[in-house]
């Protein structure tokens, strides 16, 4: 059954009053957790992901990682036999083996992630515990760790959520003496990462730290002084787990395109007391860079209708991009999950009357977006090539993870994403 919520006034400050959310519960289309791994295991270069699961999710890894030649991915699959789940097997001891194995053969491993699947959590195969064990064997050379990348109750990037959540205990305890920090959390390639550091440092904020780091002996302190930035919108449990750790989130819109970013570095800007001036004159260049190669796009994108699908929970931001700074019209706003306090900021950017949806009932969803027609529709890969011969135009949602589109210097290259669909329509219309 559908049922139309309302949020709070209060929770849009500055936008419309009371805009309608349509909960829907139903068959859903989305990827699994697993998928992740595909960005995670390129970030954290010193870690290893162990995923737990069958055949099926190794095909899934191979398919979504491409084909690597020249170098060894660090990921792989544990594969459960039928020996295993007709208990001829101990489970358990086969996993040490393979463990036991792959460390041998990868002694740069510091930090190795058992990744839980659809088929070990239908067994109740207790990963957590196994982690436990092999982390107190291999302990200090190699940290074992685990978290659950099943597809069954989660979208794809919920995966990078459990895995940053898996990190957070381990994070060293902050020095009262050193004071206030900010920690940035959320995978960010290492350009953007670089980019933001170099602000953050010319403002004077910091010291800044980033979750997850590069490398595992670089984990970042955690602690009752720490503030932190969420850099993705679909991190709750890595929010959570921070603040249990005694952290305090600044509230920020997400840094996509040139009024996002801003908004988000102002907002650490105005926790540490950085004078305005000081502020307008070190984002200056970069705002200016971002308003120009959004606006090579925005005449072509201005007054085009799209779609969003739910999918990756980068939704509800990409909304507020495309509308606020390329003028395009919002047919249909559809998100997994609403974090309402997460997303404050940019729900209150969003038009009035514009259609936000949680959840998904598929077939529903799909009736709506047929009389809607829109120019554009942002959806996954399942639902992709049945729109295109219905003779939509459609964006990949996984594409919007998979390439670098924070801050002011990929401000143009996020605005190119939405305009590439529709100019390859128009090259390929006879």
């Amino acid at each position: 059954m559908n049922v139309l919520a309302r949020l709070k006034p209060e929770q849009r400050p500055g936008g419309c009053d009371q805009p309608e959310v349509l909960r829907e519960r139903g068959q859903r289309e989305v990827f699994c957790g697993l998928t992740g791994i595909v960005w995670l295991h390129r970030k954290i270069q010193d870690a290893f992901f162990l995923i737990v699961g069958s055949r099926t999710c190794a095909h899934l890894m191979q398919s979504a990682a491409g084909v690597m030649i020249f170098a060894e991915p660090r990921f792989a699959t544990a594969i459960i036999e039928d020996r295993d789940l007709a208990g001829l097997a101990d489970v358990n001891e086969e996993l040490d083996r393979v463990v036991t194995q792959l460390l041998e053969r990868r002694p740069e491993i510091k930090l190795l992630f058992l990744v839980g699947s659809c088929p070990s959590e239908v067994i109740k195969l207790d990963l957590s515990r196994a982690a436990e064990r092999l982390s107190g064997q291999f302990m200090p050379d190699v940290r074992v760790l685990y978290y659950s990348g099943s597809g069954i109750e989660t979208t794809f990037t919920q995966g990078e959520d459990a895995c940053l959540a898996a990190l957070v205990p381990d994070l060293p305890e902050a020095s009262n003496d050193t004071g206030r920090s900010l920690l940035v959390a959320g995978a960010l390639p290492d350009i953007v990462e670089d980019q933001f550091r170099r602000l953050f440092d010319a403002l004077g904020v910091g010291p800044v730290h980033f979750l997850p780091p590069r490398r595992s002996g670089g984990l970042p302190p955690v602690g009752s002084d720490t503030q932190y930035l969420l850099a993705q919108p679909f991190l709750t449990d890595t929010a959570r787990a921070l603040e249990e750790r005694g952290a305090t989130r600044i509230a920020a819109p997400f840094p996509f395109g040139e009024k996002g970013t801003t908004a988000w570095l102002r907002a650490a800007a105005d926790i540490w007391g950085v004078d305005p001036s000081r502020f307008d004159d070190v984002t200056r260049s970069g705002r200016e860079r971002a308003i120009q190669a959004v606006g090579r796009y925005r005449e072509r994108l201005s007054g085009k209708s799209i779609f969003f699908f739910p999918d990756s929970q980068l939704e509800v931001p990409l909304a507020r991009f495309v509308n606020s700074e390329l003028a395009m019209t919002l047919e249909e706003v559809g998100t997994p999950y609403l974090h309402r306090d997460h997303l404050a900021d940019d729900l209150a950017e969003l038009p009035e009357g514009v259609l936000l949806s949680e959840g998904q009932d598929v077939d529903k969803q799909l009736d709506r977006c047929r009389a809607a027609a829109p120019d554009i529709v942002v959806c996954g890969l399942g639902l992709a090539n049945p729109l295109e011969a219905d003779g939509m135009t459609t964006k990949w949602s996984i594409e919007l993870m998979f390439t670098p589109i924070h801050g002011y210097e990929q401000a143009g290259d996020l605005a190119e994403l939405f305009a590439r669909p529709l100019n390859r329509k128009g090259r390929l219309r006879v």
